[in-house]
């Protein structure tokens, strides 16, 4: 693939939280244009002003922020080929919508909202769906079907109208997608789409065109859902008589259960979030989730993202950003869905957080320390962290998993006491304070040596002893190593412990 002009883009809408799955589109461009030394550019397509929501394109430049996808032109970076937005291109869309009026290929609409609605309730008073296309244009107000005289005047008074693109008739448009191969439509199927609307912006159908056109984009990687408009594209470049990029439509993003496409109401009753980010609801106030504030790392989350619905040929599941761009190829994207799994979500977070230094664990554990009320030293957090780390899947986790290394326990799980503490346990504990009282060193390796020698000696049972020991250090039967735990800990503490323990629990008669 000559890599001399590649150009892609990614150009979502500010009409709300990006998707995973437009998070996922982005990912996919940026991984081709790095991996083929092309350039990526972010545009945002705004011509529904309707749909605008406040705070949705800070909200998608923050998202890709997170994710470490990088732009190299557009509405963050700036660019020879801006403005990168599309309400700042509106003088540019105009022109085209002319020309193809001029060429013969688009026409002026004159029907009123009214009108249409009537005409389509007409049609479904006789069970049928009307379709404003070849076989009805004539049938409407439009200037292919009033006198030229009548259009003028219609134009000159100003009277509302829409530009539609005059779809051909019975004609088989050929195509290629990267991922799909060839795609035939014949246009008898399609309908004369709107180009440029009555508010004087056009729809995305032209915009798009013009701007990728202009933008010089060499291949447009977008969603499986934008393939029924590929017909229409393609003749709207042929029309214009310009050549058209490259098309590839990516598998749709399913459910867990594979039915469907993946929602924002799946996440919610399934508790996991489909967006990057938090996003608070300007209008309504509602929260949704995101994956960040979930506690995911980024590059997980990309990992994730990355593999669901491309593959790289063999086993390999873990990849870091340089490692996805070497390895990814359009030629390796599915067809078929990808089918969401949380679970797998959360595996791919604790690879990264298990492969994370003791350390950077450390710094990012130390602000939930703070919020239980815990002053630590960051040298024993990560001595804690190297014991505990194998057992969480998010750094938040790590409280559940290692708490009662910086609180003493107050309370003893009942369950535990229950089954675990015995009428000898009594007697077992004060020998054990005694024995650990007088071992030097305090490390972990000699006081399991001294401990089960005891235990030997006195032919004591290992696990009646081990879990009392247990319950009176940590409050339950949780944790890691003991004797990593109590080496720790320190003599003195782990003394303290088995005394608290023993004036709680007391002589079981």
């Amino acid at each position: 693939m000559s890599n001399k002009n590649i150009r892609v883009r990614f150009a979502p809408s500010p009409t709300g939280p990006l998707h995973i799955g437009g998070v996922r589109t982005a990912l996919y461009n940026f991984l081709f244009a790095r991996k083929n030394g092309g350039k990526f550019i972010l545009r945002i397509e705004d011509t529904d002003q309707t749909r605008f929501v406040p705070g949705a394109e800070d909200y998608i430049i923050e998202a890709f922020k997170w994710c470490g996808i990088e732009f190299d032109e557009g509405v963050t970076k700036g660019g020879d080929f801006g403005p990168y937005t599309q309400s700042e291109r509106k003088a540019v869309y105009k022109q085209y919508a002319d020309e193809l009026i001029t060429s013969g290929n688009a026409y002026y609409a004159f029907d009123t909202a009214e009108q249409l609605s009537e005409k389509r309730a007409a049609f479904e008073a006789e069970k049928k769906t009307f379709t404003y296309n070849a076989a009805e244009r004539l049938n409407m107000g439009n200037s292919l079907s009033l006198p030229k005289e009548e259009v003028e005047r219609l134009l000159e008074s100003g009277t509302p109208y829409v530009i539609r693109f005059k779809m051909p008739e019975n004609e088989q448009v050929v195509m290629n997608d990267l991922i799909r191969g060839k795609v035939e439509v014949n246009t008898s199927v399609l309908d004369d789409k709107i180009l440029f609307k009555s508010d004087g912006m056009p729809t995305y159908h032209l915009a798009n065109i013009i701007d990728d056109h202009l933008m010089e984009i060499s291949h447009v990687i977008r969603g499986e859902e934008w393939l029924p408009s590929l017909p229409l594209h393609v003749l709207l470049y042929r029309a214009l008589g310009w050549q058209e990029p490259e098309f590839a439509h990516l598998p749709l993003l399913l459910k867990p259960d594979g039915h469907g496409k993946l929602s924002k109401r799946d996440g919610d009753r399934l508790g996991f979030p489909v967006f990057p980010l938090q996003w608070k609801d300007p209008k309504t106030g509602e929260l949704s989730s995101g994956y960040r504030e979930e506690g995911y790392f980024p590059e997980a989350f990309v990992n994730m993202l990355a593999l669901l619905g491309w593959n790289p040929g063999d086993e390999r599941e873990l990849f870091d950003m340089e490692a996805l761009i070497e390895a990814f190829s359009i030629e390796r994207v599915n067809k078929s869905g990808a089918r969401f799994d949380a679970e797998k979500a959360k595996w791919f977070n604790h690879q990264y957080l298990i492969k994370k230094s003791n350390i950077e664990l450390a710094e990012a554990f130390m602000p939930i320390l703070k919020e239980h009320h815990v002053l630590a030293d960051k040298e024993f957090v990560t001595q804690v962290i190297a014991l505990v780390k194998e057992r969480a899947t998010f750094v938040k986790d790590l409280w559940d998993q290692s708490f009662f290394f910086f609180v003493r326990p107050e309370e003893y799980d009942t369950k535990a006491v229950k089954k675990r503490w015995k009428a000898a346990s009594y007697q077992q504990m004060t020998e054990l304070k005694e024995l650990l009282l007088n071992t030097e060193p305090f490390t972990a390796s000699h006081t399991e040596e001294v401990v089960k020698k005891w235990i030997e000696e006195n032919e004591y049972g290992m696990g009646m002893v081990m879990n009392a020991f247990r319950l009176l250090i940590v409050g339950a039967l949780k944790g890691p190593h003991l004797f990593d735990i109590i080496a720790l800990l320190g003599q003195e503490e782990t003394v303290e412990r088995i005394s608290n323990g023993l004036l709680t629990l007391g002589k079981k008669e």
